[in-house]
């Protein structure tokens, strides 16, 4: 057990401390929204309080505060990932924002013939883009599947070909934990010239990302599953596709010159930002980074480990209850999906909230992996740097407070 004091970190979630159903709260949907610290709270708090005012283009002294701010905060995102500038960083409502973006670009690209890969382990976000890029273009889309509950390299290996343009994939998984090796994937993606997009939205909230040593075209992810706000994202792409790439959105702050039939654009990364950006969210989102910096990336990563390695033998030994996914902890995040027999998932989820913990019931947004898996639905339990031991002991006690439950039930 690492030295990282989850009870102390928990003191900045002031959320935490409330009891729900007569019961303290134990929050585990953390894939769903992480909750956010008073750090953040307070940063977007000092932001409306002091610096609001639109960004770029005023000259009086509040506009060029939340210019600063929003700016300095795009530079906070590239230094976390390790993008080799800003224009590179593109701020975005989200992870699913960003993943249309990038397929909206593929689907100006691709050609009849041409492939795009996918696995059959994504949300739904990172389906629906590349479905429509390849209805409208005659492109093929092809499904890598599972082995042992992990990605099937040999399956990738097989399907990977000269006709593939696009690769598209989760970095973890936000059903079966499982965590893609990206950089591997990486390098076979380019060795046939096709472009790498990865969902990071489940993987940058929990581990060290650098978007250059894992050698990305493109790289997704949200602000509010990394105790960030809302209503806030980044699209990474590398600079070069970047400049190819037409923008989505128009209007606004994206434009250079507006004549009455044709407009030019402004340069990276302003012209895919149309409108007024989300500049508290932008300010939240540094905030967010900093606080997870502080902690540390890779103190955050073995946490949720321990968590993991502790809690899963006691979830296994539940009698009734199947896990989903590889049972390789070394290859898997803080993320678990489960189901206990004779029960709907959504009847355990409710037990379980009135016994004050909070998990996620239901498809999860990959209707398509639970197809494949034969299962309507899962239970998920998923961790994050304010759970503790005793939130793993809890999980546990309630599950088989709720078998004795329903089985009184019947």
């Amino acid at each position: 057990m690492s030295g990282f004091n989850a009870e102390a970190i928990k003191q900045d979630f002031p959320i935490l401390d409330q009891i729900v159903n007569d019961e303290p709260l134990v929050y585990l949907d953390n894939a769903a929204t992480t909750q956010k610290p008073k750090q953040v709270l307070a940063a977007i708090e000092n932001y409306y309080l002091r610096d609001n005012a639109n960004v770029h283009r005023g000259v009086h002294t509040l506009a060029e505060r939340a210019t600063a701010a929003y700016e300095a905060a795009r530079e906070r995102v590239r230094s976390f990932i390790n993008a080799a500038s800003s224009r590179e960083v593109l701020f975005a409502r989200g992870t699913t924002t960003g993943l249309n973006w990038v397929a909206q670009f593929a689907a100006e690209r691709l050609q009849p013939g041409d492939e795009v890969m996918i696995s059959i382990m994504e949300h739904h976000s990172n389906v629906i883009p590349w479905q429509e890029a390849c209805r409208k273009t005659g492109a093929k889309l092809v499904y890598v599947y599972l082995k042992d509950g992990a990605l099937d390299m040999e399956d990738f290996r097989a399907k990977l070909n000269e006709q593939t343009k696009f690769v598209s994939l989760a970095h973890a998984s936000n059903v079966l934990g499982v965590i893609n090796p990206i950089k591997e994937i990486a390098q076979l993606v380019h060795q046939q010239g096709a472009l790498l997009v990865v969902d990071g939205a489940q993987s940058i909230p929990h581990m060290k990302i650098d978007v250059q040593d894992l050698d990305v075209d493109f790289f997704a992810f949200s602000g509010h599953k990394m105790a960030g706000p809302t209503g806030i994202g980044v699209l990474y792409g590398k600079e070069e596709l970047l400049e190819q790439m037409s923008p989505v959105e128009f209007g606004g702050e994206m434009i250079d010159f507006v004549y009455e039939q044709e407009a030019t654009w402004k340069e990276l990364p302003w012209k895919f930002e149309a409108g007024t950006p989300n500049m508290a969210g932008a300010i939240g989102l540094a905030a967010a980074i900093d606080y997870l910096e502080d902690l540390g990336m890779d103190a955050i990563a073995q946490h949720e480990q321990d968590l993991i390695a502790y809690v899963f033998p006691k979830l296994q030994a539940v009698e009734g209850l199947t896990i989903y996914g590889s049972q390789d902890l070394a290859q898997r995040s803080g993320v678990i999906a489960f189901n206990l027999d004779g029960l709907h998932p959504h009847d355990v989820a409710t037990a379980l909230d009135y016994e004050g913990v909070a998990v996620r019931a239901g498809h999860h947004c990959a209707q398509p992996l639970l197809t494949y898996l034969q299962v309507p639905a899962t239970v998920r339990a998923s961790f994050y740097v304010y759970n503790t031991y005793a939130d793993c002991d809890k999980l546990v006690d309630a599950l088989e407070k709720t078998k004795e439950f329903f089985n009184g039930a019947f």
